[in-house]
């Protein structure tokens, strides 16, 4: 039925928001917590940030894997499913933060809310029932309601207002705070060292404005035309180069 794989791709999309949501506001804008946080094989800023640039390239992928589902889908949807498909990003996003709670917070430990907090288990919980439970019961609500009888925004429409906004949130990951300088966060391959991160510097004319003592990431400044010779210097991730790690920008050196 396309109804039901029209919702199921919405569900699919409204994850992916939940994890942008989960990733820009307390990753980045916020810095409660990275994703391998509480992991002490990771505890290095290179491995934070590398592995938050992964968690934002996955939501990418399901983000664009939701989106293509839902064009499959649009063909023979009833007229008027604006209600239905809010309900089930809504399912989807709340789902986001059940699954991050219960594997990443309390089965797996890599990582809690707030991390600072005397009581992580107090904003464990607030975020688990206020973006998780909550955000599920109301998008399931809508969701089964009927096709209203207001008028609808048509199918094509509602794709492309949904790509707009998955795409808005992506871009929103790569911009730093409009008070902070455009500088450039690299992180460069194992073995790569001091060494090479002077020389990829020297290439590309960049100075360096801060590092850790590995100098296995640096923060540059750089012209943005030249970011992406980086990568033939030995880096593996560059902020601002067009690849979704949005975390960069925003950590604080």
């Amino acid at each position: 039925m396309t109804l039901s794989r029209w919702i199921f791709w919405a569900i699919v999309l409204g994850f992916a928001l939940g994890g942008f949501f989960d990733g820009i506001l307390l990753h980045q804008i916020l810095q409660w917590h990275h994703l391998l946080s509480l992991v002490p094989e990771v505890s290095s800023l290179r491995f934070q940030v590398l592995w938050d640039g992964y968690f934002h390239a996955l939501m990418y992928v399901v983000g664009a894997v939701g989106l293509l589902g839902l064009w499959r889908a649009r063909g023979a949807l009833p007229e008027h499913s604006g209600l239905q498909t809010l309900g089930a990003i809504l399912i989807g996003f709340g789902i986001w933060h059940v699954v991050d709670s219960v594997l990443s917070h309390w089965v797996l430990g890599i990582h809690r809310i707030k991390l600072d907090s005397p009581n992580p288990l107090m904003w464990d919980l607030i975020w688990f029932f206020a973006f998780g439970v909550i955000p599920v019961l109301v998008g399931t609500w809508l969701a089964k309601r009927g096709p209203g009888t207001r008028r609808g925004i048509p199918a094509a429409l509602t794709v492309l207002l949904l790509g707009t906004i998955s795409a808005g949130a992506g871009v929103w990951a790569l911009q730093p705070p409009p008070d902070q300088p455009e500088f450039t966060t690299v992180v460069f391959k194992p073995g790569a060292g001091p060494e090479g991160a002077i020389r990829a510097m020297a290439a590309t004319g960049a100075r360096l404005v801060w590092s850790d003592p590995q100098m296995s990431v640096v923060v540059l400044s750089v012209e943005p035309s030249r970011r992406w010779s980086l990568y033939r210097h030995g880096a593996m991730l560059v902020s601002g180069s067009g690849l979704p790690v949005g975390c960069f920008d925003w950590s604080r050196a």
